[in-house]
């Protein structure tokens, strides 16, 4: 038995999805695979953002762009129409793509609640079903095929925010992680979850800007997370070191999860 870590955390040759991977987390994932050897595709809402991420992208790797809204079921058909001409099989999907809505539980609208639910949580739970063909189709248990959910430490813990359907969806997320990974472990599929704390995106931008000082005290490491932190992580995951782990929550949050949250802060994806 080999314990080379070149052989242990190598990914090259693979296929990826990796969902909003125009920007922030999903961008971040995108390119550490991508520089590592993956076939990555990567789809997004907003066209022109999308391929111009896989533009740049193309330039450390393989990287296409097929953007799509996930959220509607035309928009899915359509995309896994596209990846089905392209690919006889999928090796990683990365379920990034996500959505938040704040307002006070008494004015909390209802299309905002639907919004997050039908991207954080319904979308995920189709996406996957739908590509389960290409994604079982040369899996096995000795060479599982994987599936990463992006939740959140908001998931995990009670924020002070009014952002009450994006933490609720988080923990609908890390369950169907779980559910996923007991069904779908005997057939060949690992599915595992990340949830971030803070990292730079779009979500995070205002806080980042007025806040960033404040977000980085309260963090037992001292500062938010970085590319090369999440990029770490979902290689690991999509590695042959982490075939052994299926149904997991792993927060990389410098530990902010542990302590309480403080009032005003917005999601940390």
């Amino acid at each position: 038995m080999s314990f080379l870590i070149n052989e242990l955390f190598s990914v090259r040759g693979k296929t990826a999805i990796v969902t909003g991977g125009s920007r922030g987390i999903g961008r971040m994932i995108a390119e550490g695979y991508v520089q590592n050897g993956v076939k990555t595709y990567i789809t997004a809402r907003k066209s022109g953002a999308c391929i111009a991420t896989a533009e740049q992208l193309a330039e450390q790797g393989e990287c296409i762009a097929i953007p799509a809204d996930l959220s509607t079921k035309d928009g899915r058909e359509a995309f896994i129409k596209q990846v089905e001409e392209r690919e006889s099989k999928i090796d990683i999907l990365v379920n990034n793509a996500g959505a938040a809505w704040g307002a006070p539980f008494e004015d909390y609208p209802d299309d905002g609640y639907d919004k997050v639910m039908n991207i954080n949580v319904k979308a995920i739970f189709a996406l996957t079903r739908d590509l389960l063909p290409l994604l079982l189709r040369t899996a096995s248990t000795e060479n599982p095929s994987r599936v990463i959910n992006i939740g959140s430490i908001d998931g995990l813990r009670v924020s002070s925010t009014d952002n009450f359907a994006y933490g609720a969806s988080k923990a609908a997320v890390h369950f169907l992680t779980k559910n996923l990974a007991v069904r779908m472990g005997p057939k060949g599929l690992n599915v595992n979850a990340i949830a971030p704390g803070p990292f730079e995106s779009q979500m995070m931008d205002y806080m980042l800007k007025n806040y960033r000082a404040k977000i980085e005290a309260e963090n037992p490491l001292g500062r938010i997370g970085n590319p090369a932190d999440m990029a770490g992580l979902a290689l690991f995951l999509a590695s042959e070191a982490s075939k052994y782990m299926t149904g997991q929550i792993i927060a990389i949050d410098g530990g902010r999860s542990l302590g309480a949250a403080s009032a005003g802060a917005q999601p940390d994806l």
